[in-house]
């Protein structure tokens, strides 16, 4: 384009079908996932172990202590008497082992579960082989430094510069609400002391969870945001994936031609085969079959219009197939069946007089 002389370039028209401006479509999102490509929040997963592993681990500790001053109270009173051997020492090992299997085992696997319901509402089912392949662009340094120095590495450090700050935050305020109890551990019993940490302990992971959630969510929208955008297609990637997945317009008409040209000749191959052919004269051409025992009615073998109706009655004259013209009958039976139909019950009584027409002739000429 010229502008007083100057050219000015329209940077669109090259942009235009190499910038990612489309959203992705069903068939671009299922190979992404297939190749493993799936948006998740760890952060979001990192706050649900925490809330669901000190929840439990709080509402379990009574069970816990029990289990533990049963263990001691065996061991250190009622077995003090009993001489220590290697069998007795066997004995207190597996008791002591299976004691912790029983008291960890809430907590364990109330976090595996988290863990993976928390996967499964994310990704669901996902297997794919392509992420754990060897890719040269990983150890490409210029390519290290790009991703070094990206938007989401900003993010990262930003994203994680909050969660210290926040936890931290928390930890005072936790901690400075209940600094008085500290001075009063001295004069505590032992289990009080450790139920009045373990309260502590407890709150300041709940609402170090809390953030953490809030932070994750916020990830998981980030994420969600981001592969979104990954995702994003150029107008040419479109019109790639159309033609991969409809096929070649030009392709396609060319067999659509093809099949066009095959039911012509199946259809041309039926008309000597027919008992009449009942034209306009010249615009519409109508061929009929009739078997008294193998059908119920006659039936329509061939139809053409203009060009075709011409060649329809080439075709029967040089098989010797009557000509019978009926305009009316036959731009009725061309307009109200197709190929392979049998004739509406209306026009029995006008094809029942052709067909006999017909046979007279051909007894007549016999």
């Amino acid at each position: 384009m010229e502008t007083s002389g100057v050219w000015i370039l329209d940077l669109q028209l090259f942009a235009e079908g190499g910038e990612k401006t489309e959203k992705a479509t069903p068939r671009r999102r299922q190979e992404s996932r297939r190749k493993g490509q799936v948006f998740r929040s760890v952060d979001l997963n990192s706050a649900v172990i925490l809330l669901v592993g000190f929840a439990v681990l709080h509402f379990t500790t009574p069970y816990m202590l029990t289990g533990i001053q049963g263990f001691f109270s065996r061991y250190l009173s009622d077995r003090a008497l009993t001489q220590l051997t290697p069998a007795t020492f066997h004995v207190m090992l597996l008791d002591a082992i299976l004691l912790m299997a029983k008291i960890s085992f809430p907590v364990i696997g109330a976090v595996l579960v988290a863990g993976l319901l928390v996967n499964l509402l994310q990704v669901g089912f996902v297997f794919a082989g392509e992420p754990l392949s060897i890719k040269p662009e990983r150890v490409n340094p210029v390519e290290g430094f790009k991703r070094i120095f990206s938007l989401r590495a900003l993010i990262e450090l930003v994203k994680s510069v909050a969660k210290v700050v926040l936890t931290g935050w928390v930890v005072y305020s936790v901690l400075k609400k209940n600094l008085y109890l500290f001075p009063r551990f001295v004069d505590m019993e032992p289990v009080s002391m450790v139920m009045s940490l373990g309260n502590i302990i407890f709150e300041m992971a709940m609402k170090i969870g809390v953030v953490l959630l809030v932070v994750g969510l916020l990830d998981y929208l980030y994420q969600w945001w981001e592969h979104e955008k990954s995702l994003r297609m150029s107008k040419e990637e479109l019109k790639q994936e159309y033609k991969q997945t409809e096929g070649d317009p030009q392709i396609r008409s060319k067999q659509r031609q093809k099949q066009r040209e095959m039911a012509m000749r199946r259809m041309m191959a039926e008309v000597p085969k027919a008992d009449v052919v009942i034209t306009n004269p010249t615009h519409f051409a109508v061929a009929l079959k009739y078997e008294a025992e193998a059908m119920t009615a006659p039936v329509v073998t061939a139809k053409g219009q203009d060009f075709l109706a011409l060649r329809i009655r080439e075709v029967a004259m040089e098989h010797q197939v009557a000509l019978v013209e009926n305009p009316f009958l036959a731009r009725t039976i061309y307009y109200s069946t197709e190929i392979g139909d049998p004739i509406p019950e209306t026009l029995y009584q006008a094809v029942a007089e052709v067909l006999a027409f017909v046979y007279r002739q051909k007894r007549n000429l016999g």
